[in-house]
C-alpha cells in the first residue's frame, strides 16, 4: 500500500507539472504565434499610453525576452519560492507561491486567491453533502421500489434536475424565495469563524440549487447501479443465508453499486473547488470562479493563469484521493 501511494503521489506531482506546462505555454507561447509581441505583453503592466523607457523596464525586469524555457523556469521557481520584482523605485517581494500581480489592481494573485477559497469551499462542502445524501437515498428507494409511483415521480424529477441548467434553476430560485416570499432577502457569505449560523443560513439557497443538478445525477446513477447489482447472484446467495435485508441491500448491494461513484464524486468536487463560476455569479458570491471571470473579462493573465493552476492542483488532489480510496476498498487495484 505505502508503495502505490508513493507512485500515486509521484505521478500526480508529474501531472502538476506538465499542466503547468501546457499553462504556460497557452499564456505565453501562443499568443506569440498568433502575433503578440513582448511590448503588447509589457504594456498591460504599465497601462495604456506608457513609454517605451517604462516598457523596456518592465521586459527587462520580468525577463519577457528570454527564451521561453528560462521564463518557465522562472515561472516555476516563482511559484515555489517567490520572487522579487521591480516595478518602482524600491523592490517589491512576492513570496510563495508566487503567480505574480494582476495587470489591473496591481496586487498579488495568491493572496486574492486566499481570500475566494472559503467562499467555493463552503458552496461545494455544503452542496456535496446534500446531493450525495440525498441522490443515493433517492436511487436506492427508487432501484428497490422500481415501478412504483414513487419510482416514476422521483426519475422525472430527476430528469428535469439534469436538462435544466444552473442559471435558470439558480435564477428561479432567487426570484421565489427572495423576491416573492422574501425568506432570504439578502444573500452575502458570512465566514464561518464569524457566526456558523449566519453561514449557514446565508448558504442554504446556494447549496439546494446546486446540489439540485448533482443530485439529481447521482440517483439516476445510483438507481441504475442498484437494478444491476441487486440481480447478481452474490446478492441471492446472501439472501438465502438468511441475512436481513437491510444488510443484503446495505453491505452487499450499495457497497457495489456506489463504486463508480466515487470518482465522479471526486471529479465533481474537484471542479467545484475550483470555482462553482455560475451558481456564484448568479448569488454573486465573490469566490475563485467569480475572480476567473473577473480576470477573464479584464484580460487579467496573471489572475487567470492562478486560479487555472489552483483549480488545476484540486483534480488532481481529489483524482489522487479517489484512487488512494479504491486501493484501499478493492486490493486488486494496488496490483495493476
Amino acid at each position: 500500500m505505502a508503495a502505490y501511494i508513493i507512485r500515486r503521489v509521484f505521478a500526480a506531482v508529474l501531472l502538476l507539472l506538465v499542466v503547468s506546462a501546457v499553462t504556460f505555454a497557452i499564456f505565453f507561447l501562443v499568443p506569440r504565434l498568433g502575433g503578440q509581441t513582448t511590448d503588447s505583453l509589457a504594456a498591460q503592466y504599465v497601462g495604456k499610453g506608457a513609454d517605451p523607457d517604462a516598457i523596456a523596464a518592465i521586459k527587462a525586469n520580468l525577463g519577457l525576452e528570454d527564451p521561453l524555457y528560462l521564463q518557465y523556469w522562472h515561472f516555476i521557481k516563482a511559484i515555489m519560492v517567490g520572487a522579487e520584482y521591480n516595478f518602482g523605485p524600491n523592490p517589491t517581494v512576492c513570496n510563495a507561491p508566487c503567480f505574480g500581480y494582476s495587470f489591473k489592481t496591481h496586487v498579488e494573485v495568491w493572496p486574492e486567491i486566499l481570500l475566494r477559497v472559503p467562499v467555493t469551499f463552503s458552496l461545494a462542502i455544503g452542496a456535496a453533502v446534500i446531493w450525495v445524501v440525498s441522490g443515493v437515498a433517492i436511487g436506492v428507494l427508487s432501484a428497490l421500489k422500481r415501478g412504483s409511483i414513487f419510482d416514476r415521480l422521483a426519475m422525472s424529477v430527476a430528469l428535469a434536475g439534469v436538462s435544466l441548467p444552473m442559471f435558470f434553476t439558480g435564477m428561479v430560485s432567487l426570484a421565489l424565495f427572495s423576491f416573492h416570499w422574501t425568506i432570504w432577502e439578502e444573500l452575502e457569505f458570512v465566514p464561518f469563524s464569524e457566526s456558523p449560523g449566519d453561514w449557514a443560513w446565508n448558504l442554504i439557497l446556494p447549496w439546494c440549487t446546486l446540489a439540485f443538478l448533482y443530485s439529481a445525477l447521482y440517483a439516476r446513477l445510483t438507481r441504475a447501479g442498484m437494478l444491476e447489482t441487486m440481480g447478481e447472484d452474490y446478492i441471492r446467495t446472501a439472501r438465502a443465508k438468511g441475512l436481513q435485508e437491510r444488510t443484503v441491500v446495505v453491505k452487499h448491494g450499495l457497497r457495489a453499486a456506489l463504486t463508480p461513484l466515487i470518482t465522479i464524486f471526486g471529479m465533481d468536487f474537484a471542479l467545484l473547488l475550483g470555482g462553482a463560476v455560475i451558481t456564484e455569479r448568479v448569488f454573486d458570491f465573490q469566490g475563485m470562479g467569480a475572480y476567473a471571470i473577473q480576470g477573464v473579462t479584464k484580460s487579467d493573465l496573471p489572475v487567470v493563469m492562478g486560479v487555472t493552476l489552483v483549480a488545476a492542483f484540486f483534480i488532481v488532489l481529489c483524482n489522487l484521493l479517489v484512487d488512494l480510496v479504491y486501493a484501499a476498498i478493492d486490493p486488486r487495484v494496488r496490483l495493476s
